[in-house]
């Protein structure tokens, strides 16, 4: 073989060589790209919500997934909708599964497909009552508020509740309680997969949130030296008795100041809650009403919360601004005036009164 020969032999060997490099790392590039855009977790259904804001754009979409866990490799994700040209991305909010592919998930989004719309959105308002959470379910799932009602006063159901939940206690039974489960049904925005959901299931999907909530905040209750009943009444009125956040860490020193004194809390909104009735203006008559929820003719705390609380406001009760103030009023606009006397407190009522 002439050297002519080897040469070109030498060089259809180079060039194969760089042939098979080439395909090679295509097919990697290729293998990598589809493992990319596959799915998080093909074995798992596990549900997830994403809330797709309105001019969210492809880039921002991957981003908001990646947030939710559902992005395997987020350049590959990148690079597939550069590639793949979604031009319709619809906002909404949307229920998705760890199982399905990239594909698939913007497809949905792209085309707003119903089958993956989150259509049971059911929001449990914060200083709502047991009666408002029992209206604002039934009025999302096919439940009505008296099935809701009966059951939460069921001793029987109320009895397995206690058992399976570590923060309700007999507290919830005693003489007196309007609705067990008030200030328990935390307030939130939750997802119900379940179109054939029940009572039952409804209900402990929402405890379920209210002890991760308070099992955050277990060591600081009981620091705080109360039972989770006795603090969830104590916040249950802060929350209704403040209209600004920078005041509820005020407003529940007054209280934690009349509690020390052995003062009545005299909070108005226990005696409207012993009333049901919703109204700014309280008379004379109201404040006679021989309720354990009335701070007016009882001292110390209602027999149970008045309502739904908030971690916010949990977490500003227990981190309460300590004071001399005994009394505070508000007025028309929100603002609060705070006095350490009563004559200093009726000046600023007579002052200010406006209802």
């Amino acid at each position: 073989m002439d050297s002519t020969s080897k040469k070109s032999k030498k060089k259809l060997v180079i060039l194969l060589a760089v042939v098979a490099v080439i395909v090679i790392a295509a097919a990697a590039a290729v293998f990598m790209y589809n493992d990319g855009i596959g799915a998080v977790d093909s074995k798992s259904d596990e549900a997830v919500t994403v809330d797709i804001p309105s001019g969210s754009g492809a880039m921002q979409i991957i981003d908001i997934l990646d947030e939710n866990g559902l992005i395997k490799n987020k350049t590959m994700a990148k690079i597939h909708v550069k590639l793949s040209g979604y031009d319709s991305l619809q906002a909404n909010t949307y229920i998705f599964t760890k199982d399905m592919d990239l594909k698939e998930i913007m497809t949905a989004i792209n085309t707003g497909d119903f089958n993956y719309l989150s259509k049971n959105l059911l929001t449990i308002v914060e200083g709502s009552t047991v009666p408002q959470a029992a209206t604002a379910i039934s009025e999302k799932l096919n439940i009505s508020s008296d099935e809701l009602i009966a059951l939460w006063n069921d001793r029987d159901y109320l009895d397995s509740l206690i058992e399976k939940y570590w923060f309700l206690t007999d507290e919830i039974l005693q003489d007196g309680i309007m609705y067990p489960l008030e200030g328990y049904l935390y307030p939130e925005t939750y997802t119900v997969t379940d179109q054939n959901i029940t009572a039952e299931g409804i209900t402990e999907q929402i405890l379920d949130y209210t002890d991760s909530i308070l099992s955050e905040r277990k060591d600081d209750i009981e620091a705080f030296g109360m039972t989770v009943h006795e603090f969830l009444s104590l916040t249950s009125v802060v929350e209704s008795e403040s209209l600004f956040e920078e005041d509820r860490p005020k407003i529940a020193g007054v209280f934690m100041n009349r509690l020390e004194e052995g003062m009545p809390l005299q909070s108005d909104i226990t005696v409207l809650y012993a009333l049901q009735e919703k109204r700014v203006n309280v008379t004379y008559d109201d404040l006679e009403v021989d309720s354990p929820y009335n701070t007016y003719k009882y001292t110390g705390l209602p027999v149970g919360p008045v309502c739904s609380v908030s971690a916010p406001v949990m977490d500003d009760t227990l981190a309460y601004e300590k004071s001399d103030y005994l009394y505070f009023f508000a007025k028309e606009d929100g603002t609060v005036i705070y006095s350490k006397t009563l004559e200093e407190h009726d000046k600023a009522v007579s002052e200010n009164l406006w209802y």
